[in-house]
């Protein structure tokens, strides 16, 4: 039975329902979607899919180890990883995995480490036709500017600065700091692109999705759009080596001359892929044809166009619950 596995759950519950759903669709009900984290009883999650496992940080000695012995004792077939810190690390172990019959989606540690550092990434955006926010020199700083870190994640330390007096000693002193260009709203649209790459690095899907309100960094109000990011995309990472699955492209464009502004890629399923999901980009259907049955994946955009995103927080009660 394929069953897989969704690290560092958290508050995922949407992509965690989503993978439940087409897993047991497609081999009944006695496939497991399993997950972990470092408080499995405390993830919403956790407690949505079908079984969890209490891993601690990806920084620790033995969390290979760990997550190894966790798939075989449960058959595990597929992992997932969704946190941006852990990337680097289930990609150098990808083949590790991979002798005892256990795929972990993710890309090649070559492209991993292209998008987990930020000023590498900006070469990538240029070496393949996307514009980017001017760098700006911290002796000769111009306002407003936006302020973020080489190899962050889910907007923290991210800062929008209006003027000198909002600067800190810490921040100027800050090497792991970019300064760069502050790209207006009024003058640029934000939007995440979910690519879906194959196994050999070709893209089959390119769905836009305008961000119109984000928290901690992931969108909370958001819409699909059809429009020129597509066959910009399309010609510009129709291939890219070592690619594998969801990638997120968070790209500005600009309003009046189109052009687009490249700002980060997470290789993962982002927070708001849901939206593509349901929209009928079906990339879990696709993940589960290449690597369960060995399937190509044709190309796709017959997905829904201005479907409209609003998220909302939800409770999950728990009765008895031992809190010590």
């Amino acid at each position: 039975m394929p069953n897989i596995l969704i690290t560092s759950a958290g508050r995922r519950v949407s992509l965690v329902e989503n993978f439940k759903k087409e897993l047991k669709e497609k081999y009944g009900s006695e496939a497991k979607v399993y997950t972990t984290d470092l408080e499995p009883d405390m993830s919403t999650a956790c407690r949505s899919s079908d079984g969890s496992f209490k891993l601690g940080k990806f920084t620790d000695s033995n969390y290979i180890a760990e997550m190894m012995t966790i798939c075989k004792e449960n058959d595990v077939r597929l992992v997932i990883p969704t946190l941006d810190p852990e990337l680097l690390l289930y990609a150098q172990n990808r083949d590790l995995f991979k002798k005892e019959g256990i795929e972990l989606l993710v890309s090649e540690f070559s492209l991993v480490k292209i998008f987990r550092d930020k000023r590498l990434t900006n070469q990538f955006f240029l070496e393949n036709g996307f514009r980017l926010p001017a760098l700006l020199d911290r002796q000769n700083l111009t306002f407003p500017l936006f302020i973020k870190p080489i190899d962050g994640s889910s907007s923290v330390n991210t800062f929008k600065i209006t003027n000198e007096g909002q600067l800190s000693p810490e921040m100027l002193g800050n090497e792991k700091l970019l300064f760069m260009e502050y790209l207006s709203p009024q003058q640029y649209e934000e939007y995440t692109v979910d690519l879906y790459y194959t196994n050999n690095g070709d893209l089959k899907c390119v769905v836009p999705r305008l961000r119109i309100a984000t928290r901690s960094g992931e969108i909370n109000k958001g819409i699909t759009r059809k429009n020129g990011l597509i066959a910009f995309v399309t010609k510009n990472l129709l291939h890219l080596e070592g690619a594998r699955g969801c990638l997120t492209l968070q790209v500005f464009l600009n309003k009046e001359n189109k052009s687009v502004y490249g700002i980060e890629v997470n290789p993962r399923f982002g927070g708001g892929y849901p939206l593509s999901y349901l929209a009928g980009a079906n990339y879990i259907k696709w993940i589960f044809e290449e690597y369960f049955e060995n399937k190509e994946v044709d190309h796709f955009d017959s997905w829904e166009e201005d479907l409209l995103l609003l998220r909302y927080d939800a409770e999950m009660i728990v009765h008895e619950f031992d809190y010590r």
